[in-house]
């Protein structure tokens, strides 16, 4: 963001996975640190809004971290984890040269389905650190390193086998620290209705807001969207898709050169002035007045 708030707002890059060199595809575990200096060294801002295509499990050691992940900040205290999301805009603060950490990248579709469903990572997320106590934080310190001791193993396993033993070990890091964390809100009301209803919101908020063409799409009643999203999120089915909407429209305005026009234009809106009232209703700003304001440099 320029000094000013007046330059124009860095974009945020699309960030795909890239196994490195000789590693397994599908997951990566790295010193945080290090992000700092291989970003440098591929000619990249290390503080740039980005937006993964992946997971990222972010550990904080013996300092302190502070990021940004859409537009909320989190100071990550030493013992601390945050989980990151695809397609989720991060930002890392002014610290991570310093940064003592740890890294653990994955793709969607790495871990098994059993996982996913006993570790409570389908919609909604839970976003905030999570600070694992007692034989929690225990167990997560053993599952990391053992995870981190099979990663810096290559050669010693016939790749398929070791992709295989990396991705039981991510298991272990992961159910751990579901573990911690304890149940998720909404996760007993999570259903598959509010599941397809949520993958429909991601691919076609910027076509409708409408929850009458969502339920039409997936076969279920707007009473039904509107029941299963409330008990998984609290909110109604028109908030939920506003509140998607709202989201994109923020990532545009403050991590794009596209102007508010451009913006409603994207998101599907009839003019820049139905923009404006839709924006300002839900944030008490104008779409401008938000892109000047700061964010983590």
């Amino acid at each position: 963001m320029g000094k000013n708030g007046q330059d124009r707002p860095p974009d945020v890059r699309d960030l795909a996975y890239t196994p490195a060199v000789g590693a397994p595809a599908g997951v990566e575990v790295m010193e945080l640190a290090a992000l700092y200096e291989r970003a440098r060294r591929h000619g990249n801002d290390p503080y740039a809004p980005l937006r993964p295509s992946f997971h990222q499990l972010i550990g904080a050691r013996d300092r302190p971290l502070v990021m940004a992940v859409d537009f909320v900040e989190y100071a990550l205290r030493p013992g601390s984890w945050l989980w990151i999301r695809p397609g989720q805009v991060q930002r890392f603060g002014p610290d991570l040269r310093a940064a003592d950490g740890v890294i653990v990248l994955f793709e969607a579709g790495f871990l098994p389905p059993a996982t996913v469903a006993a570790a409570h990572m389908d919609p909604p997320y839970e976003q905030r650190p999570l600070t694992p106590e007692g034989p929690d934080a225990e167990g997560v310190r053993r599952a990391l390193d053992h995870l981190g001791y099979e990663y810096g193993q290559l050669a010693s396993l016939p790749l398929e086998t070791h992709t295989e033993v990396l991705r039981a070990l991510l298991s272990v890091l992961v159910m751990r620290l579901a573990q911690a964390r304890g149940p998720a809100p909404g996760a007993a009301a999570s259903s598959e209705v509010f599941r397809r209803f949520h993958a429909a919101v991601e691919r076609d908020h910027a076509m409708t807001r409408r929850v009458q063409d969502y339920a039409v799409a997936l076969g279920y009643s707007p009473r039904t969207l509107t029941r299963a999203t409330s008990a998984a999120t609290g909110r109604t089915a028109k908030q939920y898709v506003d509140d998607r909407v709202l989201l994109e429209a923020k990532r545009l305005l403050r991590h794009s050169g596209l102007t508010a026009k451009e913006v409603a234009d994207r998101l599907g809106f009839v003019d820049a002035s139905d923009f404006t009232k839709f924006f300002r209703l839900r944030t008490g700003v104008t779409p401008g007045a938000f892109r000047g304001g700061r964010d983590l440099r």
